[in-house]
């Protein structure tokens, strides 16, 4: 997939690393691109086309695919982080999490397969998160709803290699965004994250760990659980 001369389109581009995407897109070459967010007038890149999209409203989903019937590579970037546990949260924020991380990312799919498909097979990103793999005490419910996320990265990618489009997981963790603007971490550069991911797209890569933390932290998935979890193991 050539960055040079693609159609591309971008949710959550009104923001953080959505609109570094849009703009690192322009300046590589892209043919035209799609910056959609719930809310356009936010989006203030020159030179993108801005659509107004709702990922977990089918009917505006359905809609932009009418409009954006020319792309060749879709950035599935939009989420929402609420900061819910699962046990003692927020009920609707958990579910919000999971609609818009999950389900959203699903409905955008969908719709834009048949795109992709009548335009040679395209690529699909979708950003997921270092904590697709890690729970987090008091941001739990982020982290169901972007497992979920990386499930259906791993699942389209089998169902939609038939049709020619590569389907690739971004992960990343915590980047100096928005999202992340009240946690007093270190954090990725958004700038050397979208870098990471239009340059693994263009070599072929099915997923893309933007940083040491996500490597290091995918190595170790394959250990006990207690290594990852010291704090959850019962004391004698």
């Amino acid at each position: 997939m050539k960055i040079t001369g693609s159609v591309a389109l971008v949710t959550g581009a009104n923001r953080g690393i959505g609109r570094h995407f849009a703009q690192q897109l322009l300046h590589r070459g892209a043919t035209k691109v799609y910056a959609t967010a719930r809310t356009p007038h936010l989006v203030d890149l020159p030179g993108v086309e801005v659509l107004r999209l709702d990922i977990t409203d089918p009917a505006s989903v359905a809609a932009v695919a009418g409009v954006a019937s020319d792309v060749t590579l879709l950035i599935n970037n939009a989420g929402v982080f609420t900061q819910q546990n699962l046990v003692t949260g927020d009920p609707e924020k958990i579910r919000l999490e999971m609609d818009t991380n999950y389900f959203g990312t699903l409905n955008v799919v969908r719709a834009f397969t048949p795109v992709l498909a009548a335009n040679g097979g395209g690529a699909i990103l979708n950003v997921l998160s270092a904590m697709s793999w890690l729970a987090y005490d008091g941001a739990n419910a982020y982290s169901a709803s972007k497992a979920a996320a990386w499930s259906l990265t791993n699942g389209i990618r089998l169902e939609l290699a038939g049709q020619g489009t590569a389907v690739t997981g971004l992960h990343l963790a915590s980047t100096d965004t928005d999202m992340m603007a009240g946690w007093d971490v270190e954090k990725n550069d958004p700038a050397d994250v979208v870098r990471a991911a239009l340059d693994g797209i263009e070599a072929g890569k099915l997923e893309i760990l933007a940083d040491n933390n996500c490597v290091h932290l995918k190595a170790a998935l394959s250990a006990d659980p207690s290594v990852l979890y010291p704090q959850a193991v019962p004391t004698a």
